[in-house]
């Protein structure tokens, strides 16, 4: 493990980064919104079926 090699590289990351616009804030937060949406959905379909079955909770 080179320690100086591993802290240039993350240094050369860091300095090509760059703070999103407004616009690619919003996008990602609406992907990311629906994708939070979609796996409560399926967890509460999921809880659903689980409670009808016969023998559930």
């Amino acid at each position: 493990m080179d320690v100086p090699y591993d802290l240039t590289s993350y240094v050369r990351v860091l300095k090509m980064a760059t703070t999103p616009t407004t616009e690619e804030f919003l996008q990602v937060s609406k992907i990311a919104g629906a994708g939070i949406v979609l796996v409560g959905f399926i967890g509460f379909l999921i809880g659903a079926v689980m409670l009808y079955l016969p023998g559930g909770a």
